[in-house]
């Protein structure tokens, strides 16, 4: 494997960059897309009486900033779950994705999740699957002829070792059968999935992008 900070992904003669902190830049369009974050999950689960320390939103939110700043994006998308569940949109929450836009310096733009279903979040409409230039963008997997469907929801890891040491790894994985990048869930809480053995995954650790 070869480990960089970025690593980059062709298709149909266009680049993207799979970023180690879990996020895709389309240096064309100047756009950070990002998925799963699931703000408000330890909320979510206080309601129910699961505890759950509450600090994950704080180093998530802190992640994306710090990607804004070192990219400059002029839009970030997040394809799906950028909350958990309504339960866990406090007004403490509400008052952070207010300010998003400003402190990212660049419009935020959702397209809505299936965490997302029934909730409301004020100047922030749940938008659409839809194209961005050669890119379908979903949340669930959504196939689209003659495009790369960039979505999140499966939460992709790959697993390393045996069955005594296994070590999970948050991954990017990209399904050639039906042209599907699949990014890692950005959130600090999330859990993962793995994905066909079929599917090419770059995976992330210590800062870096492990092209396999």
């Amino acid at each position: 494997m070869k480990a960089m900070a970025t690593a980059p992904f062709l298709w149909g003669g266009e680049r993207l960059q799979l970023l180690a902190q879990r996020a895709v830049w389309d240096p064309q369009r100047r756009v950070l897309l990002l998925a799963d974050l699931h703000l408000g999950k330890a909320e979510s689960f206080q309601a129910q009486g699961i505890p759950l320390p509450s600090d994950g939103d704080g180093s998530t939110l802190n992640a994306l900033l710090a990607l804004a700043d070192a990219w400059e994006p002029e839009q970030v998308v997040v394809l799906g779950d950028l909350i958990h569940s309504r339960l866990g949109l406090t007004g403490e929450l509400r008052a952070k994705l207010a300010a998003l836009p400003e402190l990212l310096g660049c419009p935020l733009r959702l397209i809505g999740g299936n965490h997302e279903r029934g909730s409301w979040i004020a100047g922030l409409a749940q938008e659409p699957s839809q194209a961005l230039g050669p890119w379908w963008l979903s949340h669930e997997p959504e196939p689209r002829t003659g495009r790369l469907n960039l979505c999140g929801h499966l939460h992709p890891v790959a697993l390393l070792g045996g069955q005594g040491d296994r070590l999970r790894l948050s991954c990017f994985s990209y399904c050639p059968r039906s042209e599907r990048l699949a990014l890692p869930a950005f959130g600090a809480l999330t859990g993962g999935m793995p994905l066909p053995r079929h599917e090419r995954q770059w995976l992330l650790a210590d800062g870096a992008v492990l092209a396999a």
